[in-house]
């Protein structure tokens, strides 16, 4: 068996491509192994000695899968968590969305007539002081 790292070398750079994705034709060992300059490397590439060997398919079924059952609630258990619950979703972006929710409502209030604006700012006071469930 003769060594064809030279020509393993020169195909990966004339075919722009990493050496592992060289591949050397082994029934033309013998021909390939007298190529020692690009100009040849190229030839024996024209003549399919030498072939670049596609690039490896990396599926993502498995992950989709596994993402579609967990948007069912699935694989969410005490045992799948790292973090904090805190950590996972913090109560201070659950705090601003339940205020910005409040905060819009008294809003739409005011501007429909339905509240005047000395009990809008009382009301948006107490929202901000936590007295309203929703």
């Amino acid at each position: 068996m003769v060594s064809l790292k030279l020509q393993k070398r020169l195909a990966a750079s004339v075919l722009k491509v990493g050496k592992r994705k060289v591949w050397i034709d082994p029934n033309e060992s013998s021909e390939v192994s007298g190529a020692n300059s690009r100009q040849n490397v190229r030839k024996l590439i024209k003549d399919g000695f030498i072939v670049a060997k596609p690039n490896v398919i990396h599926s993502k079924s498995r992950h989709q899968r596994l993402m579609a059952a967990k948007a069912k609630g699935r694989h969410t258990g005490f045992g799948k968590r790292k973090g904090t619950a805190n950590a996972r979703m913090p109560f201070k972006v659950l705090w601003m969305r339940r205020l910005r929710v409040l905060r819009r409502l008294l809003r739409k209030y005011r501007e429909a007539k339905k509240i005047d604006k000395h009990l809008y700012r009382e009301l948006y006071a107490n929202s901000k002081g936590n007295q309203f469930k929703n």
